[in-house]
């Protein structure tokens, strides 16, 4: 009687679903502040500026921004984004359709060279049945190697041009970029010819800066802390390292490592997710928690990385999505969606921990709240158009905090 109840239960549940049409576009667009090391370089790890003198007070605003539609475009496709005054782009940015664009998750390049040692989890050693050695040599080129990266949490670009009768993208070859001083809150309206006129009003801001401290620990391992960022709804840090072959002319094992308990790499982590989606990584332990304020890289990590690291930590945010027309009062009544919306953030730090400096991090972590003090004129680096990289290094550019998936 009980399974006979609980069927009857979930009959309604199932029949009061009310049925929907569309919608007929869909916009997305991702917010990331970037601090440290890949601040320095339009986005990009910069290592040689860090080297040279780069402070950790480094901050840059990336924005991405995708339409799509079901409906074909009359003439040329065209669609605009007009944008509050405080985003400081002007009147509005142009969304550009490319010819082609790859999709999220393709992979493409040369065969690497040598290993690659796998380790994860925080903690002053690694346990029993790490690394994980995947030999290159062994693997066709372009092949990516199983269990490199995460199966379970794909990348959401939302609109693509394969997934998309008509598409359009920004950054675009205009010239345009976001500045450290842009903000987002405020009235955004898109207008096309291939998709209703969307409108929506922000409330939310880029997120604030990360900033990261590390410190080598007597027992070979690297403390790396941080201060917590408001709004942030989980962490993940992330290592790549090597060392030099015997020779010195020629990379060896390449070593890779992250926070997560559940050996979870690349992927939708690398990308902006969710909070629903976070919030059963922290669960599974994939995700560090949104109150987790450091985690130890294992001694082992340092020690088959012995000539370089870098690293990188990614504060997962929040989101606002918006969809139109508003749901039905009434649950039986159609939901005929014209447009839906979504805006997701993340903030993103990056450092290296070099041989002979390991308490550097990425240097003055009180100089990253950005409203405590007056700074002096700084050069604004130009936010680059979507030309992602191919291969295993773009993919490891990306896990540390330099991609951004466009």
């Amino acid at each position: 009687m009980a399974v006979g109840a609980a069927a009857a239960i979930a009959i309604p549940i199932i029949a009061q679903q009310p049925p929907t049409t569309g919608p007929i576009a869909r916009y997305d667009m991702r917010a990331s502040t970037v601090s440290g090391m890949a601040a320095m370089g339009g986005g990009r790890p910069n290592p040689m500026a860090m080297m040279m003198g780069g402070r950790g007070d480094n901050v840059q605003h990336e924005l991405y921004l995708r339409l799509g539609s079901s409906q074909a475009a009359s003439g040329p496709p065209q669609a605009q984004h007009f944008m509050p005054p405080g985003a400081q782009l002007g009147n509005s940015v142009q969304l550009v359709t490319p010819r082609e664009e790859p999709a999220p998750d393709e992979f493409r390049g040369q065969r690497p060279k040598g290993r690659m040692l796998i380790y994860w989890g925080c903690g002053e050693h690694a346990p029993a049945g790490q690394p994980v050695i995947i030999d290159f040599s062994k693997l066709a080129a372009g092949q990516v190697p199983p269990g490199l990266w995460s199966s379970t949490i794909i990348r959401d670009w939302g609109p693509t041009l394969q997934n998309s009768r008509s598409f359009g993208r920004w950054p675009a070859d205009d010239g345009k970029f976001v500045k450290r001083e842009s903000a987002l809150p405020g009235p955004h309206r898109i207008a096309g010819n291939y998709t209703p006129e969307i409108s929506f009003t922000l409330a939310r801001d880029f997120m604030r800066p990360l900033s990261v401290r590390t410190a080598a620990q007597p027992s070979g391992a690297m403390l790396v802390s941080w201060a917590g960022v408001p709004d942030a709804t989980g962490y993940l840090a992330f290592l790549f390292g090597g060392k030099r072959a015997p020779r010195g002319n020629e990379m060896g094992d390449m070593v890779m490592w992250t926070s997560s308990a559940s050996r979870q790499f690349g992927g939708g982590l690398t990308d902006w997710l969710t909070p629903g989606q976070v919030a059963g990584l922290v669960r599974d332990r994939t995700v560090l928690a949104p109150s987790a304020t450091s985690c130890t890289v294992p001694a082992e990590v340092r020690r088959d990385a012995a000539d370089f690291r870098m690293g990188t930590l990614t504060a997962y945010g929040p989101m606002e999505d918006f969809a139109y027309p508003p749901r039905p009062a009434n649950p039986k009544a159609t939901w005929n969606i014209q447009w839906t919306a979504r805006i997701r953030h993340r903030s993103t730090t990056s450092w290296m921990d070099i041989p002979g400096m390991e308490n550097m991090g990425n240097m003055d972590m009180g100089a990253m709240d950005r409203d405590s003090e007056e700074r002096g004129p700084q050069q604004q680096q130009q936010q680059q158009p979507c030309r992602p990289k191919r291969g295993l290094g773009g993919l490891l550019g990306g896990a540390l905090g330099g991609g951004s998936g466009c």
